[in-house]
Order: structure tokens, then sequence, then C-alpha cells
């Protein structure tokens, strides 16, 4: 039987991005994705945590061995790279290799979908601790930065890979994968400078970074208005 503890984490973790999910399915109404593909996407993305938690244990206990801190650049990059490529494998082993796969806003919408997914089940995580201490303030504040910002992040950055596929949708193959990895490559900047700068600046820059991340979603909303437009032929 589920746990009160582990059944209001999990409702903290899930209900936020099933919100954000909505938010951006909206954005693809006029030719909504298959239900299931959603479905079993977004469960993909819950399921890649618990690989990359793993690797970022090894990648923090080869650094402290070295003498490296937990939040120097190269462990925040290899965490951010991590996440980005599990959260990318679990997009593209349930739609992006398919046949449902056949318009350029798919690739936006199965990357976020997978992204939140990601993130609902790290979220998760991150409110155990306090709720299992019995700390109902810090899981509220836990709670309401993991909405704000880490999702958010989460988002962008995948979104950022589902973007570069979309205007790459009619290219060559050679240049679709070429996308893909430009689209990793800004995927795993922005995901390592967000860590970087919340965790070594401290509270006093939480507003602009988080107010970046906003603009970032806007600057992806406005490309996916471009995506939506006819594709145009040429005689």
């Amino acid at each position: 039987m589920l746990s009160p503890v582990l059944f209001i984490a999990f409702l903290g973790g899930v209900l936020p991005a099933l919100l954000w999910l909505t938010f951006w399915l909206l954005e693809d109404r006029l030719h909504p994705e298959p239900k299931k593909y959603i479905f079993f996407c977004f469960l993909a993305g819950m399921c890649m945590v618990p690989f990359v938690l793993p690797v970022e244990r090894l990648v923090l206990a080869q650094a402290i061995s070295l003498g490296y801190a937990s939040t120097s650049l190269g462990v925040l990059f290899l965490w951010a790279l991590a996440e980005e490529l599990f959260k990318f494998a679990a997009a593209y082993l349930v739609a992006l290799r398919s046949r449902v796969f056949d318009e350029p806003l798919d690739a936006v919408v199965y990357l976020v979908t997978a992204a939140l997914g990601f993130s609902a089940a790290e979220n998760m995580l991150f409110l155990l601790n306090p709720l299992m201490d019995g700390n109902v303030l810090q899981t509220i504040v836990t709670g309401d930065l993991r909405f704000i910002g880490a999702t958010l992040l989460h988002t962008l950055s995948s979104a950022s890979i589902g973007v570069a596929l979309a205007f790459s949708f009619y290219q060559p193959a050679a240049a679709r994968r070429l996308a893909a990895l430009c689209g990793v490559i800004l995927a795993v900047a922005l995901h390592t400078l967000f860590n970087f700068f919340i965790l070594g600046s401290g509270s006093g820059a939480t507003f602009w970074i988080f107010l970046v991340i906003w603009l970032g979603i806007v600057a992806i909303l406005l490309g996916l208005e471009r995506v939506k437009r006819p594709m145009p032929h040429y005689s």
C-alpha cells in the first residue's frame, strides 16, 4: 500500500508536470499526437531517472576523488549531458523513430513530454526528503522552485532539441543528425549554465536566472509559430 508520504510526493511531482504538459499539447491541438504515445513518452521520461542517478553518482565520486568540488563546472556539465541524453533517448525510443513522427512539431511535443516525465520523477525525489522529515514548509518551497525553475529548465532544454529537429524535418538525414547534435549541445549548455549559476550565485540571482528561462521559453514558442507555417512548395 502506498504510504501518505509517497502519495503526496507522487502528486507533487506529477501534477505540476501534467499541468505544463497540457499547456504544450495545446500547441499541437490542430494535429494532436496519439494519446498512447504521449503517455508512454511521459512514462519513459520518468523511467530514465533511475538510470541517470547512478551515472551522476559515479561522476560525483570520481570528481571528489580527483579533488574537484561537487559544484565544479565539469561535474555540472557531465550531469547535464547525462540527463539530456537520457531524456532524448526516452523520446527517441518511444516516438521519434516511429511513423507517428510525421510532422515537424511532433519533435517538440515528444521531447517536451519526455522531459516533463523526467522532471516529474525527479521532483518526486526532491520532495521525499522534506516530507519524510515532516518539514511541510520546506516541501512547499521546494515544490514551488521545482515547478517554476527546474521543470521549466527541463522543458526548455529538451524543446531546444525539438526545435532543431523540427526545422530540419524536411532536410536530408545528414542535416537532421547535425541538427540533433546542435540541439543537444545547446540543451546541455543551457542546463549546465542554469545549475552553475543557481548553485554558485546564491538566492540573489534566482529571479534573473528564472527570467532568462522564461525568455527562452518565449523564444521557443515563437519558433514553434514558425514551425507551424506550411512548408513552401517550389516548382
